[in-house]
């Protein structure tokens, strides 16, 4: 099972029928780290750079389910390959609460882009692969061909500049 599809050891506020404020799950660092398999500090990273906002409680960073979530959408775009500065655009996008419409055509180019991107790292690799082949091939023929037999002169001269060290 994925990480992120495993059940979380959240911890449920109590609320009450009197107007207190709905049940809210809350996480850790520590059990979001575990959860999606990357650190502390990788979270603490993607904090600064403005992809989670999680709220203290004293010393202690208590994240939400909104956290959680954009912390799971930001994982998934670094799966992508997508820049974190991309991430952010679409993770804010898919915050605002507005139409989704404008986050899915953000999002079909983005994917375009990098869909170019690849297919241009893939016709490089070709190419380079090719090149390759073609050296492999020459460097083949060379090691086929019997090497020529040393002059016996050149030799008995190698070996009285040797004696004569």
């Amino acid at each position: 099972m994925p990480a992120s599809d495993r059940p979380s050891r959240a911890r449920a506020q109590a609320t009450g029928s009197d107007g207190r404020a709905e049940a809210a799950a809350t996480f850790t660092i520590t059990e979001l780290a575990q959860e999606f398999d990357i650190t502390p500090r990788a979270i603490r990273f993607y904090e600064d750079v403005g992809l989670m906002t999680p709220a203290r409680a004293g010393r202690n960073r208590v994240y939400t389910l909104r956290d959680r979530t954009r912390l799971k959408l930001t994982l998934r775009g670094k799966r992508l390959g997508l820049s974190l500065q991309e991430i952010k655009q679409l993770v804010d996008m898919y915050d605002s609460g507005t139409d989704a419409r404008p986050q899915l055509e953000a999002f079909l180019g983005v994917l375009a882009e990098h869909r170019r991107q690849l297919a241009q790292q893939l016709e490089d690799i070709q190419v380079t692969l090719a090149e390759i082949e073609q050296h492999e091939a020459r460097c083949r023929q060379l090691l086929a061909k019997p090497e020529p037999a040393a002059k016996p002169a050149g030799r008995a001269k190698a070996a009285r500049r040797a004696a004569a060290v």
